[in-house]
């Protein structure tokens, strides 16, 4: 069950993050507790987690923004301010995913599923614009490929399966292109693919 992150739930959240995002990903840009604590304050109704048997085994960040905003498809520092998400608009109406972490003795169970439905269901619920996001390619390293907007059109093809990007095509979100030198990403080639999802 889906439901609002609160005080209690931010060290597991911190304590969630090395797990879900392994070496080569870089250690300076996981959230610690203290980030949890300004994402809390920044957009208390737009943080969320899912326990189970009373362990905090997901969760998900996110930020308002201005559709202006989302349209330029500005690098992560720029979209959200810092890791504290100091760029969260109040009154934005695009619902922008920041961050998703599904413990990987948890993953397989539909959590990603149920936080992204929840996403959705905010855009709904606030008749926003949309849900936007732009999400790592991890395989794409390893891939053999030397362009990441290539790799992209493979995985989108069906030709190659990427353990991130393939997931959230399957649930609906669009294709919009990727946004090179998004964030330190190495096994991302430092790009990230431009989803929306629109009501």
């Amino acid at each position: 069950m889906v439901e609002s992150m609160a005080e209690c739930h931010v060290e597991s959240v911190a304590g969630l993050q090395r797990a879900c995002f392994p070496e080569p990903f870089p250690a300076e840009l996981l959230w610690q507790a203290s980030h949890i604590r300004r994402h809390l304050s920044q957009f208390p109704g737009g943080q969320w987690v899912v326990q189970l048997d009373g362990q905090v085994v997901a969760s998900c960040s996110n930020i308002l923004c201005r559709e202006s905003d989302w349209e330029s498809h500005k690098p992560f520092h720029e979209i959200a301010g810092s890791l504290g998400l100091e760029g969260h608009v109040a009154g934005g109406t695009v619902l922008y995913g920041i961050d998703i972490s599904v413990h990987p003795g948890h993953r397989r169970k539909g959590l990603a599923r149920l936080l992204y439905q929840s996403r959705f269901g905010f855009v709904r619920f606030n008749k926003l614009d949309r849900y936007g996001t732009v999400c790592r390619m991890p395989g794409y390293s390893a891939s053999g490929e030397s362009d990441p907007t290539h790799y992209a059109e493979l995985v989108l093809g069906g030709t190659l399966t990427d353990a991130t990007l393939t997931p959230l095509l399957r649930m609906g979100l669009a294709y919009k292109g990727v946004i090179m030198e998004y964030m330190e990403d190495q096994e991302s080639g430092n790009a990230g693919a431009i989803l929306e999802w629109k009501p």
